[in-house]
Parts: C-alpha cells; structure tokens; sequence
C-alpha cells in the first residue's frame, strides 16, 4: 500500500546514517531550526525539488519520534498521481485541464505537459489575475481557467500551492449551444407540468373551500348540525375538523342562548310562583344533560320549611315531591357556599337529599336561591356521572338560579303589593263602616255575598276582582254624610234624604283620580239604580246597568234589610228572601235573583247556617 502513495521511503539518524526501506531518495536537506521545532510539535515538512524536466518532484518529512529528533527522520518521496487521486481512478472531468504550482510556480503536476513559455505566460495570468478567473491561449485555442490557493504553511511549513483549472471555451460554450436548443423544450415541458400540478392543487384546494364556504352558509342560516367532510390529511383535512367543532361549539352555545331567553320569557311573563317553577324545571332539561332535576321553593312565613317539585324528562308535568325540612346545619352551609354546592353520593347525603338518591344518582349540584339574603329556595340536579358538567355548566346552572331569583323576587314583589292593595281596600271600607257603628261590616259583607253570586254566574276572573273592589268601595261616598243623619232613628227629611242620595256621586269623585279605580266607578256610582229604571243617581234600567252592578245591588240590599238600622230592627231571613223575590223584575235582575237564592240554599244546608239563620247579617258568614 506504501508503493501507491509513495515512490521511496528511508531513514536518516541525526549522525547521517541513511537506511532506505523502499526505493531510493535523492534528498538530503539540512534542516533549519525553525524546521526542526515543527517537527517536534508532531507536523510535517512538505518540500519540492525542481528538476530539468520543469515538474517538480514532492517530498515529506516526519520524526520518528517528535520527542526525540535524535532517534531518525523519515525522507519520502510522494506519488504525485496518488496526491492527485488518480493512482486508482481519473477524479478530473473530462475537457477539464488541472495544474498544479508549487510556491516557486514550478509545476507540480498537470494533466498535460506545459513548456516553459507556456508555464511563464500561465503564471503572468495567475498574477494579474485579482478575481481567481482568467482566460490565455494554449496551442492556439482559448481556455478559460480558474485558480485558488492551498495554503500549507501550518501544516506542512511550505508556502502555499497554486490549482488551476482550464476549459476550453469551445467545450465550456458547447454546454451553452445545446442547452438554448433544449431550453425551448424543457420550458415547454415545465409549463405543461407545472400547468397540470395547478391543476390537481387548484382542484385539490378548490373543493374544500367549496364545501367549506357551503358549510358557512348553513351556519349562517343557523343550521348547526351541519358537518363538513374532507378526507384529505392535509391542512384542509385539520380545517375541516376545526369547522365542525366550531359548528358543535356554536350550536351548543346558540341552543343554551335560545334556551335561556325562552326561560326568561317564560318566567318573566308569569307572577304565579308555582307556573315558574314548573316553566324552570321543563325548560332546564334542555339547558343540561342531567338525570335530575327538582326546585324546593322555602315558605316565608315558616323558616326552614319548603315545597320541593320534580319534573318529569319525558313530559311537561310538575308534581309536588314532599315537604323539605331543612336544618340549621343544612341552611348554614347553603349560606356558606351561595354560588354552588355539589355533593357526592358516597361523601354522604344531607336529608333533604336522601329521598332523590336513586335511579343511579352519583352528584347532586345545588343551587341556593337567596332574596334579602335570606334562603328563599335552591334549584337542585343530579347526575348518574359525577364529572357529567363542566365549567360551562356550573355557570350557566348558576346563571339560572339567579334567573329564579329575580322571578322569585318578582312575583313576591307582586303578592306583597298585592296584598297590600287588597289591605288598603279592605282598610277604605272598615274606615266607612266604622263612621257609623249601625253600619260596622256592611262592606265586607256585601263584598262576600256579591262574590258568591258573580261565581254562581261563572264570572270571570277579572271581573270578579272588580267587582270584589266595587263591593269594598261601593260606599265611600258616605265619608261625606253627616253622623248624624246616618245614626237618625226617626224618618230622613227630604233635604237629608237628597244628601243621602249624593254619596254615590261623591263616591265616584273621591275614587276619579285613581286611575286603577276607574273599572269600579260604575260600581260605586250606580249600585243604587233599579232594574225598573226608579233607582238613582241616573235612573237607568235592565241591561243598562252592568251586570256586576246588579249584582252588588241584590247583595247591599239583603244586607241592609237583615241588619239592625237606628230607625228598625232586622229583619228575619224569610221576610228579606221574600221580599227580594218580590222584587224580582222590579228592583232586581230576575237571574241575579235566582243565583243569589242558589247561594242562600247552599248555605242554609250547611250547619253553621242554620244555626245563625235568625240572627242579624253581622254575625252571618258567608
């Protein structure tokens, strides 16, 4: 293997003894000290001898031992085509001409023979040259050529080496010529390539997009549900999966959007407490995905005490579940967890819970309702898994209670004031009575019996609350008579008699600025007319006076004529039920009549009645 690389090889110790292993050298070379210190750091010296053939032949250097120079130099003569690397095979291209310069610009090795004219007129191009690119003339053709550097001087303490290499400009401009008669043609073929693979990408990309932008229009037209399929495992494939989740994240958001406006309709249109929560309850199985669901309204007036309701999944209808009796303990830790409070199955159950643990049951989520943070109520749901519900759902369960809490407090609102006006009224009434102690509890009673007869006629609900207005109100106007007229034993005179007949005039002026009073004016202005059209204040007859009125006059008069008067004494039952029948097509409506006789029958079959059916009209309960 030495043989390819090497053409001699041998020793030289530091006395001159030379022992050749291979080969045999020329060279002898006094070392300088500055050669001798590179051989000792372990390196070794390239060096070039010129001989008359203008080649150079390349010699290397190397202690034997670099410690110890003393021990012998190895001198070796290199194989230049083994250097060169084409010993074994040719690595230069062809039409490609290489020679290489050693520092002298002696010739170290070319791939044609140079004279020296031709060596000195190389050389003078090298040197001009500032770019490494030149062209010159050999054998009268043109070459283009280009040269670097090798820089040994680190290594192998010699100056640096010059390569060039040469191209004729024929061969270099061949390569040219052919390729301006193939470029038309590879132009040609790379159009129609690059035209097909648009094409297939155009179509590739086109056909999503196009599903895509269908897929859009349906969401826009709030459809959801639809799904846009893409089979490609390219970035329209991943599009297309982020759409449809975007679609089911969008419809869940629109439903529970939709959901939650129809439950504040619903609750917001409604003052009954029990229709709202029955509205909550069926509305709420589409709003989440729970088993359960149950809404314990707490009693006002019972502290700790409420009406639990259950809706059923597979239809509308609401049921009573129990009476929830909630303790201290249990009541205290509602307050101390306002927001939410979940608890599991297997933690233990608190009692109100105890009885809605079943059909799988796991978690139960709790939702108290506070009003003036007092516990009014809690919406409950239950689920057969116990990580069912996520953030959302928490917020949105929420979100409901507090939905409640406000129906709640509505309809509370309402009551209240309701309640309130039903007490003002009844407290108008007591007022006027109480003018005239002959008179104590004329209006509630009249008010109580009329009620009686206007259901007995299958009044409607909204009549009937006029008229049990009306029947409260219908004497005000007394407040203007004087006590002394309305406590008169003997018999009114006729200016006394006028003053009399003015109240339901004056009744109607106290209650005109209240606008909420204006569907009882006609109650109060004429409960005094008759059915034959003798009555007062604007005498009018039959049909002409309401049917509420007509009935209220049926009521004021049996009251009047079974009570105590400063001027009389009652009178007894069958006297005033003969009377009134006497009356009848006269001072009364016929069927107000019949439907107050019905009244009366219905009570007098009853014990109490009987029991009292000779007494005065006060101590009478209807």
């Amino acid at each position: 293997r030495l043989k390819l690389r090497f053409k001699s090889l041998s020793l030289v110790t530091d006395s001159g003894n030379s022992t050749s292993l291979m080969g045999h050298s020329k060279i002898r070379a006094e070392l300088s000290p500055e050669q001798k210190e590179h051989l000792a750091s372990g390196k070794a010296i390239v060096t070039t001898l010129h001989n008359d053939s203008h080649h150079s032949s390349i010699y290397m250097i190397l202690a034997l031992d670099p410690k110890i120079l003393t021990k012998g130099l190895l001198y070796a003569e290199i194989n230049s085509p083994y250097l060169w690397g084409i010993a074994e095979y040719d690595t230069h291209r062809e039409m490609i001409d290489i020679c290489v310069l050693d520092q002298a610009d002696n010739v170290i090795f070319s791939s044609h023979p140079l004279s020296s004219s031709t060596l000195k007129k190389l050389t003078s191009e090298i040197n001009k040259s500032s770019i490494g690119r030149f062209e010159w003339q050999y054998e009268n053709q043109n070459y283009l050529a280009s040269h670097w550097y090798v820089f040994l001087k680190y290594s192998f303490f010699t100056q640096k080496w010059t390569v060039v290499m040469s191209v004729s400009r024929t061969d270099a401009l061949a390569s040219l010529s052919n390729f301006k008669k193939l470029f038309p043609l590879v132009l040609l073929l790379s159009f129609c390539v690059v035209l097909l693979l648009s094409t297939i990408q155009i179509r590739r990309s086109l056909v999503p997009l196009k599903k895509l932008g269908e897929g859009t229009k349906r969401i826009a037209m709030k459809k959801f549900d639809s799904r846009v399929t893409i089979n490609s495992k390219d970035e329209f494939g991943e599009l297309a999966e982020s759409f449809n989740e975007m679609a089911r994240t969008l419809g869940k958001q629109f439903n529970t959007l939709t959901t939650v406006s129809e439950i504040d309709r619903a609750i917001l249109s409604s003052l009954d407490t029990q229709e709202i929560v029955k509205k909550i309850i069926i509305s709420a199985k589409d709003l989440f995905s729970c088993d359960f669901i149950s809404a314990t309204l707490i009693d006002s007036n019972a502290a700790n005490i409420g009406r639990t309701y259950i809706g059923d999944h597979s239809t509308d209808f609401l049921k009573l579940a129990e009476v929830t009796n909630l303790t201290s303990e249990d009541v205290q830790k509602l307050a101390a967890n306002p927001e939410r409070l979940i608890v599991n199955v297997d933690n233990g159950l608190p009692n109100y819970l105890k009885s809605f643990a079943r059909h799988g049951i796991k978690s139960f989520l709790v939702l108290p309702i506070f009003l003036k943070k007092k516990l009014s109520g809690m919406i409950t749901l239950g689920f057969q898994d116990s990580s069912a519900y996520s953030d959302d759902d928490l917020i949105q369960a929420r979100q409901l209670a507090d939905q409640v809490a406000v129906a709640l407090s509505n309809s509370r609102l309402i009551e209240e004031l309701h309640q309130l006006n039903w007490g003002t009224l009844t407290a108008l009434a007591r007022a006027v009575d109480a003018k005239s102690p002959w008179t104590a509890g004329h209006s509630e009673r009249v008010t109580k019996l009329a009620l009686q007869i206007a259901q007995e006629l299958g009044f409607p609900a909204e009549e009937i609350d006029n008229l049990h207005r009306g029947g409260l109100l219908h004497d005000i106007g007394k407040i203007g008579v004087p006590a002394k007229i309305l406590d008169k034993k003997g018999i009114l005179t006729t200016k006394e008699y006028r003053i009399i007949c003015e109240h339901p005039r004056m009744g109607t002026r106290i209650l005109e600025p209240i606008n909420a009073y204006k569907d009882v004016l006609g109650l109060v202005l004429h409960h005094h007319e008759r059915f034959d059209g003798t009555g007062y204040p604007d005498g009018l007859a039959g049909e002409d006076i309401s049917l509420a009125t007509r009935i209220l006059s049926v009521a004021d008069v049996f009251d009047a004529l079974i009570s105590d008067r400063p001027y009389r004494a009652g009178m007894k039952m069958e006297e005033v039920l003969e009377f009134v029948e006497q009356e009848k097509g006269k001072q009364f409506d016929p069927g107000v009549v019949q439907a107050f006789l019905k009244v009366i029958e219905k009570e007098r079959k009853t014990e109490k009645t009987l029991e009292v059916i000779n007494q005065p009209f006060a101590s009478y309960s209807i």
